[in-house]
């Protein structure tokens, strides 16, 4: 029997409690019972004034988890309706990437008050992430990790362990640093537990654990973080000191962001969208991709208007146009969608980016024979009964047709994976040729190659028209 995880929905349980007429003791010990992220997802169906209860009853580390779960731009919105010592108490707890996200859907006076009530440890770990730009993997970094030096005892360690401890949560991994802060290595909590007090620290420190360069761009490093399935990675500046770590959920979310904007891109759009998202925001996302898929559709328009001597003269053709073009973008989008995913490997070699060519366009090129024998049996079948054609005439059509299918299915596949390594090459986002873009190309490639084929079989060749 298949297990199924059952994810329960608390919602109206915390409304309850918090609508209830319990004390603030009674009310934080229940609140205090369910998951954060349980408490973040109902703060929009509160009021405002219920806002400003759950703000006073609870304390501030569990409102700064809460505001971690919670949209950024709500969450500026949340803090803004509470008293700005509070609001900034509560930033300085939270998580220093998600302070400065926060931060940055703040207005610009507001931003500058929060700042300046924060405390001077969160202060200088938002000065260090903001001076990454946002396509850096340094932006996502938090200081939230537990840092010692490498030389010593086991016993130092764990005392130097507790004291930080008390002021970061990111503990299952341990960064070794030397003196000058170089970063020398990693070890796991769990080694340093078992181990004995009087041992050197040397024997338990993985000296080629994975690290990445704060200014890195994502797109660059976003497969290494992936390969590694560590709790958190550290960030080096470019002289090789630690600067912080990047933790699983960053990761997560990394990976969600960078699907999201392809899946966007995929779809004809320049950025994500949602469903709160105003009308002019939307139709600027939509429209530039839109100008130019009308351009390219005019394009293909025209193609066609030169080939009206062909439709004039064999107006049957027209029927199992949609055919050709329909599965030369399918198939298009099909080697798009493998080339894309392919080039999230950065160590692709020339040799292996042809390799990818050839194999697409022989994949297309057994499925187009395929295809096309099965569209030329039943294309002439349908000739005879249907339009009540000679036999020879409704197969030598349909013969054209499969064969046209073929050539554009092949040439498809090989469009739909070179114009990805194409804008790969030239250092523009592959997720850029998107969906609608192949599409538009192929439906090139097939008139061309459907009435191109028409005209020089069934007009010059066979001598059909009429």
């Amino acid at each position: 029997m298949e297990n199924k995880v059952q994810v329960q929905d608390h919602s109206q349980e915390i409304l309850s409690v918090i609508r209830s007429n319990a004390s603030p003791g009674i009310l934080r010990n229940k609140l205090e019972d369910y998951h954060e992220n349980d408490l973040a997802d109902i703060f929009p169906e509160l009021t405002l004034a219920e806002r400003r209860k759950i703000c006073r009853i609870l304390d501030t580390d569990m409102l700064s988890d809460i505001f971690e779960h919670i949209d950024q731009k709500q969450a500026a919105e949340y803090l803004d309706e509470m008293d700005v010592k509070k609001a900034a108490a509560i930033l300085s707890a939270m998580e220093t990437d998600a302070v400065v996200d926060v931060l940055k859907m703040t207005s610009k006076e507001k931003r500058s008050l929060l700042t300046e009530l924060l405390d001077d440890d969160a202060k200088k770990d938002i000065a260090v992430i903001a001076a990454f730009d946002e396509d850096e993997i340094g932006s996502w970094m938090t200081t939230n990790c537990i840092v010692i030096r490498e030389n010593l005892t086991v016993k130092q360690a764990m005392s130097s362990l507790v004291e930080q401890a008390a002021k970061n949560d990111n503990i299952s991994t341990i960064f070794m640093v030397t003196e000058d802060q170089t970063f020398y290595g990693a070890m796991d909590l769990k080694d340093l537990i078992i181990a004995r007090q009087d041992s050197a620290l040397e024997d338990l420190i993985v000296t080629s654990y994975p690290y990445v360069y704060g200014h890195e761009l994502i797109d660059d490093c976003i497969e290494k973080l992936k390969d590694y399935s560590e709790d958190s990675i550290p960030v080096l500046n470019n002289n090789n000191k630690l600067l912080g770590v990047i933790t699983s959920q960053s990761i997560v979310d990394l990976v969600d962001d960078e699907m999201g904007e392809d899946y966007a891109k995929f779809a004809g759009l320049t950025a994500e969208e949602d469903l709160k998202e105003p009308l002019k925001e939307s139709l600027k996302k939509r429209l530039p991709w839109l100008l130019v898929l009308l351009a390219l559709g005019m394009v293909v328009s025209s193609v066609v208007g030169l080939f009206e001597q062909v439709v004039s003269q064999l107006t049957l053709i027209m029927c199992f146009q949609s055919l050709i073009l329909d599965m030369a973008g399918n198939v298009g989008t099909q080697s798009l969608a493998v080339t894309i995913r392919v080039l999230m490997d950065e160590s692709l070699t020339g040799k292996q980016k042809l390799e990818l060519v050839w194999k697409e366009m022989r994949i297309a090129f057994s499925n187009g024979l395929i295809l096309g024998v099965l569209s030329f049996t039943a294309i002439g079948l349908y000739i005879v009964v249907a339009k009540g054609k000679p036999f020879a005439f409704a197969y030598a059509v349909s013969g054209c047709i499969g064969a046209a299918l073929l050539l554009a299915m092949v040439i498809s596949g090989a469009v739909g994976t070179c114009i990805p390594l194409f804008f790969k090459k030239i250092n523009v986002d592959p997720a850029v040729a998107s969906g609608p873009l192949i599409t538009t190309v192929n439906d090139l490639v097939a008139v061309v190659s459907y009435y191109g084929l028409s005209w020089i079989l069934l007009i010059n060749v066979l001598h059909l028209a009429g």
